[in-house]
């Protein structure tokens, strides 16, 4: 366990570094949004189009793990909807506080830290997880707030999440490198290199804006939050540990990548999509905050219990 945190703090020591440089104001929200903009545009994309390339679609579909984290995702969905709705809130805030409580931040802290803590067999179930969250749940959270403002269903809501999807580089990088890799086209010396450089900055750059930009986080409504960061970091992955393990049985390395990719602490794009439709920003960046922060414990113990399975 202790040497598991060990190989941990370095992830979060960026990020905490991140959060000083933000909080000081040496790093401006306004070059925070430039250094995201730069890792989810170039760095990251370069990063998921060399994995995928080198990866074949059988590695990437595999139903038994796809229906497992499916199914351990929206059982926590349901429930943290249903919470929601006990407590007198809407379709949209319960939408909003479903996503907190079961996306996690694969793509920037899930494919850097879990790759290199579990080994590079981990990219393949890692990119299944941030396929089924951007596709599926990425494209459910846009459904239900846009149909409950519209008061049905329209091909409207469906044409949105259908180029947010093809706009979105992390679903084209993957996309493009399958493509290449199904037709077995060698892909030169020069390119790899350049895409191998440029996806070396993915980690740091990542890690560095994910602290940068929790300094503009608040911590406000801390009792919602902490429920949803409670469902988020152990109720999420414990629901995916049940459906991995019993339900649709995955083979065992995958089913532990799948668990600590679903311990995870809240996304940044949850905040993004939240501050877009302007649907409780504020909880969702308190949630952000305070499951990152206990994460840095959380996550060591789940990466420590998966070693036994």
């Amino acid at each position: 366990m202790w040497d598991i945190f060990l190989q941990t703090v370095p992830f979060f020591a960026l990020i905490g570094l991140g959060y000083g440089a933000g909080l000081t104001g040496f790093f401006t929200p306004e070059a925070t949004a430039y250094l995201t903009k730069f890792v989810f545009y170039f760095a990251l994309s370069a990063m998921l189009f060399r994995f995928s390339a080198n990866l074949s679609l059988a590695a990437i579909i595999d139903w038994p793990f796809i229906f497992a984290y499916l199914w351990g995702t929206l059982t926590i969905y349901l429930v943290a909807t249903g919470v929601a709705l006990l407590r007198s809130r809407g379709v949209e805030e319960a939408a909003v506080e479903a996503q907190c409580a079961v996306i996690g931040n694969v793509g920037f802290l899930g494919i850097p830290m879990l790759v290199l803590l579990l080994g590079e067999n981990a990219i393949g179930p890692v990119m299944m997880v941030l396929a089924v969250d951007l596709i599926v749940f990425g494209s459910l959270i846009v459904i239900l707030i846009t149909g409950s403002r519209d008061g049905r269903m329209s091909w409207g809501v469906l044409r949105t999440v259908g180029l947010g999807l093809l706009k979105n580089p992390m679903i084209v990088a993957i996309t493009l490198g399958l493509i290449v890799s199904g037709l077995s086209l060698p892909i030169p010396a020069p390119v790899n290199q350049f895409l191998s450089i440029l996806g070396a900055a993915a980690t740091p750059g990542a890690l560095f804006a994910i602290g940068a930009s929790l300094a503009t986080k608040s911590a406000e409504r801390v009792f919602v939050a902490g429920w949803l960061s409670f469902a988020k970091l152990v109720l999420h992955p414990a629901a995916v540990a049940f459906a991995a393990l019993v339900m649709f049985p995955v083979d065992g390395y995958a089913a532990g990548v799948m668990i600590a990719a679903a311990a995870l602490p809240v996304a940044g794009n949850v905040y993004i999509l939240a501050q877009h439709y302007g649907v409780a920003p504020h909880r969702v960046s308190a949630s952000i905050l305070i499951s990152t922060v206990a994460s840095v414990l959380t996550v060591s113990v789940v990466i420590a219990l998966i070693q036994y399975l």
